[in-house]
């Protein structure tokens, strides 16, 4: 077995059958760290001592024929934004260079339960506050497939370090494709699950502390296979402690689903041109993941989208940029509010009002959301999933010496805003959905290109299975980047 790309439900069973102890495991991934990581800088921070006690812990315990879980004496690391108890958890904010929680975020704790042990913290960006991964506490972060080119945000240490080797699985967040964008530039399975299902207890942002779920953003695990995205999202899905007594998270799988021929799969990606082209690149991956499934007896339909993609990238814009904008200095704050004075849609003006923005403009934003939902609930009556963009590139190199208001993808020479750029990820996140992104292969220029698998509201372990059944019928899988 080869360690350093394994997936995590084959160490596990190794592990367990004792082909393979925690300590060496641990030690390799150690290891592999040392050597991989300084091109990188995906991972960020180690517990090493810690971590090898818990790994010495448990295999005394699979000594004895017992097992915390299912994810047994397995070495991880979680993004930098997950308070980790007796970790130093910055968030990538120089104020919280020194931060060291007393206790762990819900999630991470659900995975120590689990038998997990977390042995490093992956970069992210300030805040998770973009998608490429740098800040002043840590650094850059580069893509394992080229160095030059960004690991996408806010999980691109957590897709980075899986895609490398460095972790077999993470536990990513996102708010507007921070799970979704590193695993499509990196090549790696993502699950964006429905909002509500991954507490976010303990996330950073909101600051530490903090008891609210934040609309929209959602924990999810970042992996080498789609088994490992259903076994993770197994360990940290629930409620949280108070909820607990008064209901239980039961996500239903469903019907049977035995076949990909099964499956009635929507396909949008000629929508949006108008507002964010898709390079031809990235469009002919796609395409050529659609055609593979044509040609395995999958219906594929192209289809209009339930909602324009500009407006749901406004509706993103207007329930997600008040959340940031609670955190920004006084003065940033009023500049923005200034732009309520502004005329126009114009998208970059749309955002900097929404990050002033008052109830009362959220409150209509939310019953816009809500018409929103209920559009593609309908179309979910006719299909199992819909396939998406994730991004309009593929991975870009490095642009950190500008504020993202200044910052352009350059998509088959036609300048997008990145405020812009993430539409596809906004404007199906603030809908609630659940997302699994699937790696379809490299493009010419040998860059990964990956997909949202999106489906309805609540379906995830569907959708999980719907997922595995299409990257089986197109032949597509992780591949490991250069060494």
């Amino acid at each position: 077995m080869d360690l350093e790309y394994a997936t995590a439900t084959e160490l596990t069973r190794a592990m367990r059958d004792r082909e393979l102890s925690s300590r060496e495991l641990l030690d390799h991934m150690l290891a592999r760290v040392e050597q991989r990581n300084p091109g990188l800088n995906a991972v960020v921070a180690l517990d090493t001592e810690r971590a090898r006690a818990a790994a010495a812990a448990a295999d005394q315990a699979t000594a004895r024929a017992e097992a915390a879980g299912p994810l047994h004496g397995l070495p991880m690391t979680v993004k930098d934004v997950w308070e980790t108890e007796g970790l130093v958890t910055t968030a990538g904010a120089a104020e919280l260079r020194e931060y060291v929680p007393a206790a762990d975020a819900l999630a991470v704790g659900r995975l120590k339960a689990a038998g997990a042990i977390i042995f490093g913290k992956s970069n992210t960006p300030l805040y998770a506050g973009d998608f490429q991964t740098f800040n002043e506490v840590h650094g850059i972060t580069r893509n394992p497939w080229d160095v030059t080119r960004t690991a996408g945000g806010s999980s691109g240490g957590a897709a980075a370090a899986v895609a490398a080797g460095l972790t077999p699985l993470e536990l990513g967040s996102d708010i507007g494709g921070s799970i979704r964008n590193p695993a499509h530039y990196n090549g790696v399975y993502g699950l964006k699950p429905s909002w509500g299902v991954v507490p976010s207890r303990g996330h950073i942002p909101g600051p530490p502390g903090s008891l609210i779920e934040t609309d929209v953003n959602c924990g999810g695990p970042l992996a080498r296979s789609i088994q490992d995205l259903r076994t993770a999202l197994g360990v940290v899905a629930g409620p949280v402690p108070e909820d607990a007594a008064a209901w239980h998270l039961r996500l239903d799988p469903g019907p049977e689903i035995g076949t990909a021929t099964a499956v009635r799969v929507a396909v949008v990606f000629g929508e949006g041109s108008d507002l964010l082209p898709v390079a031809r690149d990235v469009r002919a991956g796609l395409e050529g993941f659609a055609g593979r499934l044509a040609g395995a007896g999958v219906q594929v339909d192209a289809v209009p989208l339930p909602v324009p993609l500009a407006d749901g990238l406004r509706s993103w814009q207007e329930l997600v940029l008040p959340i940031i904008g609670t955190g920004l200095p006084d003065e940033d704050f009023a500049a923005f509010a200034e732009l309520e004075a502004v005329p126009g849609d114009d998208p970059t003006v749309v955002a900097g009002r929404a990050l002033a923005g008052r109830y009362r403009s959220w409150a209509r934003a939310d019953a816009s959301r809500q018409r929103q939902r209920a559009a593609w609930a309908a179309l979910f009556r006719h299909y199992d999933c819909v396939l998406a963009p994730v991004m309009p590139t593929t991975a870009f190199p490095h642009d950190t010496d500008r504020p993202i208001t200044d910052r352009v993808l350059d998509v088959d020479g036609t300048s997008v805003p990145h405020l812009i750029a993430m539409a596809w990820c906004g404007a199906i996140g603030s809908v609630l959905l659940p997302v699994v992104t699937l790696p379809v292969g490299p493009t010419p220029a040998g860059l990964p290109v990956g997909v949202q698998v999106i489906g309805p509201f609540l379906s995830d372990l569907r959708l999980l299975r719907i997922a595995e059944l299409l990257q089986a019928a197109a032949g597509t899988a992780f591949t490991p980047p250069p060494r």
